[in-house]
């Protein structure tokens, strides 16, 4: 491989992580014939068939697993001296992938965002705000907020708020149902809740109580459709107080009776944390969520009437 060029193990690790050449020339902002070049290119460098290929995508070889290893190594080599190399001087430019769960990303940090697009106009934004979990260790993003901290992978975490959780109910559906008193008294309420098998972490799991039969008749993975089905009046509704609390069409149910408190963890991998775009933006996050937490607490107000 006299005439090694970076740009082929960029898209080999592309595909491997998407599974797809259109998928990996998004990625790359490339052509998918020229990332099929480059695969075509280092496959025949390495003498070596690096995927199996099929209509579902591309799969890695026993030759591309080999290469797996060594490739995110030459990665993270390039980072490293990036990084190293440039320092805090690097322009803040670029693009920034941020993973986070819908509630988060939709609701508190989306509206956010001019204020960080004025304040570092090169820098381009892209949100995942989805109910499942992102991998950083497959460069799905750069930035995630997640439930937990992370048990394994080269990854760097720190806790960014805990937030409270509480039970709403619509003035129409409690008008129509009753207001509960008693914990007891939930069990004849319909609720909201998420789809059980679909559940991307333990921390989302609110329907599991001791004394009570709770029945749950509309599902959903989005938390936002959560939200909005029981502003409708489908049922009662656990929801973050950060997201709920302000608004005039939710009523907090048995708020001493009924509550719970999860965390939400910021994460990076170890070899993008030193960039400046990367910073730039951990940096926003963090003191957004400062500025924000007697709400993130259930201490403030943060329903807004279009969510």
């Amino acid at each position: 491989m006299a005439d090694f060029d970076w740009n082929t193990l960029r898209a080999f690790l592309a595909v491997a992580r998407t599974g797809r050449l259109t998928a990996a020339a998004q990625r790359l902002r490339a052509d998918h014939t020229t990332v099929a070049r480059h695969i075509a290119a280092l496959e025949k460098a390495l003498d070596a068939r690096l995927f199996d290929r099929s209509p579902t995508g591309y799969s890695l070889t026993v030759h591309g697993e080999r290469l797996m290893a060594t490739a995110e190594g030459v990665e993270s080599l390039a980072l490293a001296a990036q990084s190293s190399l440039g320092g805090a001087d690097l322009s803040v430019a670029g693009v920034v992938r941020i993973g986070a769960p819908e509630g988060f990303g939709s609701h508190f940090l989306a509206p956010l965002l001019p204020e960080l697009a004025e304040q570092h106009p090169d820098l381009e934004i892209e949100l995942v705000a989805t109910s499942g979990l992102v991998s950083l260790s497959k460069r799905e993003a750069d930035i995630a907020i997640a439930l937990s901290p992370p048990r394994e992978g080269r990854l760097v975490a720190r806790k960014l708020t805990d937030y409270r959780l509480s039970l709403y109910g619509a003035p129409s559906y409690l008008e129509w149902a009753g207001m509960p008193r008693t914990r007891l008294e939930l069990g004849a309420h319909r609720f909201v809740g998420y789809i059980e098998d679909l559940l991307h972490a333990p921390e989302l799991d609110y329907m599991q109580a001791p004394d009570v039969a709770i029945s749950v008749k509309f599902r959903s993975s989005n938390l936002i459709a959560q939200m909005k089905a029981a502003r409708a009046g489908a049922g009662l509704c656990v929801l973050p107080e950060f997201m709920a609390e302000g608004r005039s069409d939710l009523i907090k149910v048995l708020p001493e009776l009924v509550g719970m408190d999860r965390s939400f963890w910021l994460i990076t991998h170890t070899d993008l944390k030193d960039l400046a775009r990367i910073k730039a933006v951990n940096g926003f996050i963090v003191q957004a969520v400062k500025s924000a937490r007697a709400v993130f607490a259930g201490e403030g107000e943060a329903g807004s009437p279009e969510a």
